[in-house]
């Protein structure tokens, strides 16, 4: 295996192999680069028109992280097509792994044969296979996660990468002979419409990519999950439940909805009560999704202020958290028409769906952010932000050289934004959203304390997503909902409360009309969660096994096995025609010392068990 960089210059040679317009790689200014120096962590290339590339591949504990940085330490601007933030050669492989998302299915993992992509060599060894994927636009786990494993079954090795990259990405898989060579990064200008100039004297520095190694697929996604270093509030680091009342009210928060909510939540262990979505909104407003943008709260829901309700929080122990999409604008909002502050394309306000964009680059949007956002958490006394964001950009914005370069500023100002609102605000616990999860990537969970896996609110798929999120992001970050309702019984409350445990523990739904029983099971499973978090923040997970494969009717079962010095957890549901799954070989070696849940001889149950060597 060997660490190395693409880069195309514009100008250059494309590769042959019949590859142009499928890759950029293996450009005239690749093939023309000279090694002058290397190490254990860098390697420094020259290439023809006296640019310096500098590959870095630093060893930190289990993985490698790598990035490039091209200098133009030549006397004409450099326009860069594609710079790779890693690449590497001489893989033996003959399968891989991708984690495929969708709205509310976040994370399905694929597993394919290089054959079955029709990926072995020619007979000549002539003709460059190539298999590329990634995504355009700012929602970077749409369709795809910035993830890659490759397998050696033979041998039983596995190589995986993961991308830091917020914006437009790209991976590649190539062959030509027997070895495979992978490559990724930024979104190049074929695929993302993205160029990038660098005047003379100047530098570019891609984003981030992990890479690492192992015996098992899950081996190395724990390895990459690992490496992911979040920036945690204090206040949020013993993992502490969460309730959001958006399955409570649907966008419509009153004042009097959030006291019965809270009265019903003292003294229960839950820390955080949330006020998600509608609270800017009056009557006759629209809905809570066409009013965004603005974030006056509404006299309505709100006579008295929105610090009434922060403050009626906080009587009962609680911490207020409050709902944003600030990045965004809905149709009835005053700042949908100031264009001059959008994001544009072809000097075209960006609108998807009756949304728009903040061009975040720009001091005037940041300053007012900074008064409707940072001045209003700060004024009622918020604790908890979650910050959600609906729609994408697409291809790219103007202001830049390329529309990718411009998409790439917006997201990279975007994220400067989340480091912003933490220095002013620095005990606040914030919570990346995005239509669920499609905003789940290091770059971003790296600034928040927590997320929101999916938008699967009730589905019965929950489960499986959220042993998927165990491959992609830590399970301390991973809040996972369980909307318990009046109607529910006890089977269906002990379901959702066991697949929280693959995460963080956020409750929603009319917890004032449940039934004193109904609500017990909920007590129960907020003291059983306090047992096991510890688990689920420091363990590794060494089984998810499952037969179930249709996410809107899942069949069968689910086993997740998540292990941590002497003790495990184990969390099993079954689904349709799943009673009495196989999975008494998973507490091999431990024995049970408490159990949550439902038996798990029907169909739709749930049990989690703590075990012990």
């Amino acid at each position: 295996m060997e660490f190395y960089t693409e880069l195309r210059i514009k100008g250059d040679d494309y590769s042959g192999g019949f590859t142009n317009g499928i890759s950029l790689a293996g450009s005239s200014t690749v093939n023309g680069m000279k090694m002058i120096c290397t190490d254990d962590s860098t390697t420094v290339f020259e290439t023809q028109q006296g640019y310096t590339v500098k590959c870095s591949h630093v060893k930190i504990g289990d993985v490698t992280v790598c990035k490039s940085v091209i200098e133009n330490t030549a006397d004409s601007t450099a326009t860069v097509e594609l710079l790779s933030s890693f690449a590497i050669k001489g893989i033996t492989a003959d399968t891989i792994h991708r984690a495929t998302s969708f709205w509310s299915a976040e994370g399905k993992l694929l597993t394919q044969k290089l054959t079955d992509l029709n990926m072995e060599p020619s007979w000549a060894h002539h003709g460059i296979r190539v298999e590329k994927f990634g995504q355009v636009g700012s929602m970077p786990v749409r369709k795809w996660f910035p993830f890659l494993v490759l397998e050696d079954s033979e041998n039983g090795c596995f190589l995986g990468v993961q991308l830091y990259c917020a914006s437009s990405w790209q991976i590649e898989i190539l062959r030509k002979n027997d070895d495979v060579y992978i490559q990724g990064g930024l979104a190049d200008r074929d695929f993302g419409q993205w160029t990038k100039n660098v005047a003379p004297g100047e530098s570019f520095e891609t984003p981030v990519a992990v890479v690492a190694q192992g015996n098992t697929l899950l081996d190395v996604c724990n390895k990459l999950v690992k490496a992911q270093l979040p920036r945690i509030a204090e206040v949020d680091r013993d993992m502490p439940v969460v309730f959001n009342e958006y399955c409570t009210t649907w966008g419509n928060p009153t004042l009097d909805n959030l006291r019965r909510t809270a009265e019903r939540l003292e003294g229960s262990g839950v820390r955080y009560l949330v006020i998600d979505s509608g609270w800017y909104k009056n009557a006759d407003e629209g809905d809570w999704f066409s009013k965004t943008g603005d974030w006056i709260p509404s006299t309505e829901l709100f006579p008295n202020g929105i610090k009434e309700a922060a403050d009626t929080i906080k009587s009962y122990g609680l911490i207020p958290g409050i709902w944003y999409e600030y990045e965004c604008l809905g149709g009835a909002a005053e700042g949908y028409n100031m264009a001059q502050h959008l994001a544009t394309r072809d000097g075209v306000p960006v609108t998807v769906g009756g949304r728009r964009f903040w061009d975040m680059r720009d001091k005037w949007v940041q300053n007012f952010l900074d008064e409707r956002v940072i001045g209003l958490l700060k004024s009622a006394g918020f604790g908890y932000l979650k910050v959600d964001y609906n729609e994408t950009i697409g291809a790219g914005v103007d202001g830049a050289e390329s529309l990718g370069e411009g998409l790439r500023q917006c997201v990279a100002a975007s994220r400067d934004y989340f480091k912003h609102i933490t220095e002013e605000i620095p005990d606040l616990v914030i919570e990346n959203c995005s239509s669920g999860g499609h905003r789940l990537e290091p770059s971003l969970m790296e600034l928040v304390s927590q997320a929101s896996f999916s938008d699967a609110h009730e589905c019965n798929s929950i489960p499986l997503i959220a042993a998927n999120m165990h491959r992609l992001i830590r399970p301390e970050q991973s809040q996972i909902w369980a909307v318990l309702r009046a109607g529910a019984d006890l089977h269906r409350i002990n379901f959702l409360l066991t697949a929280s445990f693959l995460g963080r523990l956020c409750l929603s739904g009319e917890i004032f009309d449940l039934t004193d029983e109904q609500w017990q099971a909920a007590l129960d499973g907020i003291e059983f969660y306090g047992e096991i978090k510890h688990i689920i923040k420091n363990g590794v997970t060494t089984q998810i096994r499952t037969d179930a494969e249709d996410y809107s009717a899942p069949c069968g079962y689910q086993a997740v096995l998540r292990e941590y010095n002497t003790q495990a957890l184990l969390i099993v549901h079954t689904f349709k025609d799943g009673a009495n799954p196989p999975v008494d070989d998973l507490s091999d070696g431990y024995e049970v010392v408490k159990t949550f849940g439902s038996t798990l001889d029907g169909d739709f149950r749930g049990r989690a068990f703590l075990l012990e060597k």
